[in-house]
């Protein structure tokens, strides 16, 4: 005789429980690090397009050359200063005055400068980056200058000035002072404009500081 199968079915009932995320992403902090990328990735790109134009701007037919240039004809015009009238004559008064300026010292030191960019590891984006390597290196190369011509320094400065204008040391004879101990030194005169600029800044941060 045949035997018979039975088949037991079993029904269980399983209940899912929900497991609490326990690594779950803000999204606000998620979208933070996306822009944060997304600017780091355009500002790379912008200072490569900055290189790029800086190295466009400075060849021999490029932007910044053919302007020192314009600026070392109209100098030789008629000396230190060109007058505004000749800078509206020949069309350049509404270039920038630093621009202008960086650009003729580009082209009275334009050896000097191209040698110091070909030896520069990272390349520059701008004149101003430029001049104040080059600044920066000069002073850690060359020794500042013991003396100034036959002119007076530190006390003596300081004494002479009281006996020409009294008591008081006026502006006018510090700055007079200082032309020439720069001029001595060969110091650009943009770079210590800047300096007192960002000592300035930081004085007012101190006394902010103080204050608060």
């Amino acid at each position: 005789m045949a035997k018979s199968k039975f088949t037991k079915t079993v029904k269980t009932n399983v209940v899912a429980k929900e497991v609490p995320m326990t690594n779950e992403v803000n999204p606000a902090i998620s979208t933070l690090e996306s822009e944060g990328v997304a600017l780091a990735t355009m500002w790379k790109a912008m200072v490569l397009a900055e290189a790029k134009r800086f190295s466009d701007f400075t060849k021999a037919e490029g932007f910044d050359t053919r302007l020192g240039k314009l600026m070392q004809e109209l100098k030789a015009e008629g000396g230190e200063r060109i007058s505004g009238d000749r800078l509206k004559a020949c069309g350049i008064h509404t270039i920038d005055k630093r621009r202008r300026a960086e650009a003729l010292w580009f082209v009275e030191n334009e050896v000097a400068c191209r040698e110091f960019i070909k030896a520069s590891k990272k390349g520059f984006t701008s004149l101003s980056a430029l001049q104040k390597a080059m600044a920066i290196s000069a002073k850690k190369d060359l020794p500042i200058a013991d003396e100034v011509s036959d002119e007076p320094v530190a006390d003596e400065v300081s004494e002479k000035a009281k006996s020409d204008v009294g008591p008081t040391i006026t502006k006018e004879v510090v700055f007079d002072h200082l032309l020439k101990v720069c001029k001595a030194n060969k110091i650009n005169l943009l770079d210590l404009a800047e300096m007192l600029m960002s000592y300035d800044e930081v004085t007012i941060e101190e006394e902010a500081a103080k204050a608060a």
